[in-house]
């Protein structure tokens, strides 16, 4: 813009300001209280914001600041504006933005479809909780075509099924998965069943969560009876099957659906103590102080490893390594190449007693022993971290993940740890004997004990300092007739074994209510007969 034009606009403007002030010597103040109004987007003139009428020749001087601002470039009116405004008073700049307001707020989910765009509208709605969704499709009827043809409620529950494990259950064991994850070329329900559905699975989820609170479940029961001796020291289950080693020396395999004994495992000569299984293996220890690798298919034996002296009471393992534990007071660390190769790495040496269970993942290795004690190890080095301190009887169980480590106890207590700098958390009373085993996950801590009862507790309650000892346990599981040996859980069930021969499937999913007393169910039987 060319310095004489502006000055000549800024003079004319400057002229008015000279006429009003000639006009009354002796200047008086007026407050005036604003009134804002939202105009129209137009590159006409500000209306319906003066409320005073015209002074002087302002209409003249104004039509002329305008054919001269209108003969300018873009950038020149842009930078003649901020002269302009830096030139007025605070009242002035907000009655200005209150203008400019309305002027730079855009519907862009409406806007970008009219552009060709609609699939960016539809990523930038698909981050929307299912609240904020319902709502979106009450803005306008764009919005709702955008949320409709966009497929966005089936989207929102497919982003709920990858992240949240009680979804990804639920979607499978009712069948609804099967409209999940599918592109729009093949046949795929309306937006509208999607949308029908969520609500639907919300109640899934709070019915679930209170049959956990209130104890409502349907039992099922495993006799596993054997002629010289009676017992189920561990297991581990999936979706199809249930895997169990016996102190009679055996391990059976139960169909997880039917119940029925599917395949009988034999080798070892003393009772089976520990077990884990993937998609190849089932690796077990034993009282004869043997670890034994067996093919998950057939049932063969894959390698039997002799090391330890004693029996050995638990062992771990996952991604080429495993660790394995025993009453001889030792922990052996092995090296996974395959399930005929496996060498031993490295032996750690320093409980005082035996050393009843272990647990790690990349950083550390945490062990438990009968000499009251956890110790921790690191998993690259092997080396001796630090120990945890605090129960006043010797350790019978624990798992561990991320920074915490949930411990069982002869003491009768649960404790929960920081690992990382050794703190007792918050210690958990209720059960009347030895706590022999635990899990836990994002929301409940389940525990099994000598007196034959199950405990499942609130374990986001339990890491609230503030939160009252007497809430933190949710329900107390009556069932087993012995002591509870073994247990593992997910979201809708826990299966547990017991000295009492039995394993008991806890289902908080399928409940049924036709007079059912709270907290117990009515249980189905099934009984093998070893021959």
């Amino acid at each position: 813009m060319e310095p004489e034009m502006e000055d000549k606009t800024l003079e004319l403007m400057n002229i008015s300001v000279m006429d009003s002030q000639t006009a009354d010597r002796s200047p008086k103040i007026t407050l005036i209280k604003p009134t804002f109004i939202c105009p129209q987007v137009s590159n006409g003139p500000l209306t319906g914001s003066r409320k005073r009428p015209s002074e002087g020749n302002y209409e003249k001087e104004k039509d002329v600041c305008i054919q001269l601002f209108d003969q300018w470039s873009e950038a020149d009116q842009v930078e003649f504006v901020e002269h302009l405004i830096s030139r007025m008073c605070h009242y002035q700049h907000g009655h200005i933005n209150s203008y400019l307001k309305p002027m730079l707020q855009r519907d862009f989910i409406t806007a970008l479809p009219a552009q060709g765009l609609d699939h960016i509208a539809e990523n930038i709605l698909s981050f929307l909780d299912a609240r904020s969704l319902c709502s979106a499709e009450l803005v306008c009827k764009e919005w709702q075509r955008v949320i409709s043809e966009g497929m966005l409620w089936k989207k929102l529950i497919e982003r709920m099924v990858r992240t949240d494990p009680l979804w990804k259950g639920l979607s499978e064991r009712h069948q609804w998965e099967k409209y999940l994850f599918k592109n729009r070329t093949t046949e795929v329900p309306p937006n509208s069943y999607y949308r029908s559905l969520y609500p639907k699975i919300i109640q899934d989820i709070e019915t679930i969560e209170a049959n956990w609170r209130c104890g409502r479940h349907n039992l099922q029961r495993i006799q596993c009876r054997s002629e010289n001796s009676k017992g189920v020291y561990c297991l581990q289950y999936d979706d199809e099957k249930i895997i169990s080693g016996l102190r009679d020396n055996s391990i059976k395999i139960w169909d997880k659906q039917t119940l029925e004994c599917l395949k009988i495992l034999t080798g070892h000569t003393g009772s089976v103590l520990c077990l884990q299984y993937d998609e190849r293996v089932i690796v077990t220890g034993s009282s004869d102080s043997t670890v034994r690798v067996w093919d998950v298919t057939s049932g063969e034996v894959l390698n039997t490893l002799i090391h330890h002296n004693e029996a050995v009471l638990h062992l771990r393992f996952c991604n080429g390594l495993m660790v394995t534990c025993s009453k001889d007071r030792s922990i052996a660390v092995w090296d996974m190449a395959s399930p005929t190769d496996i060498s031993l790495r490295r032996v750690l040496v320093g409980h005082r007693a035996a050393v009843n269970v272990v647990d790690f993942d990349d950083k550390y290795i945490v062990s438990a022993s009968g000499d009251r004690t956890i110790k921790v190890w690191s998993t690259s080095t092997c080396e001796f971290v630090r120990t945890l301190n605090g129960h006043k009887r010797g350790i019978a169980c624990l798992q561990y993940r991320d920074r915490l480590v949930v411990s069982g106890s002869s003491d009768n207590t649960i404790r929960l740890w920081d690992i990382e700098c050794g703190a007792c958390l918050r210690v958990l009373e209720g059960h009347e004997e030895l706590v022999r085993c635990i899990r836990f996950d994002n929301k409940r801590i389940v525990s099994g004990a000598y007196d034959g009862k199950i405990k499942v507790w609130d374990l986001q309650a339990a890491l609230d300092p503030r939160a009252p000892a007497s809430t933190l346990c949710l329900r107390t599981l009556v069932e087993h007739s012995g002591r509870v040996f073994r247990l593992q859980f997910d979201e809708f069930q826990i299966i547990s074994s017991s000295h009492d021969d039995t394993i008991l499937i806890w289902d908080f999913l399928n409940v049924s209510t036709n007079g059912q007393t709270e907290g117990r169910s009515p249980s189905r039987t099934y009984t093998y007969i070893s021959r």
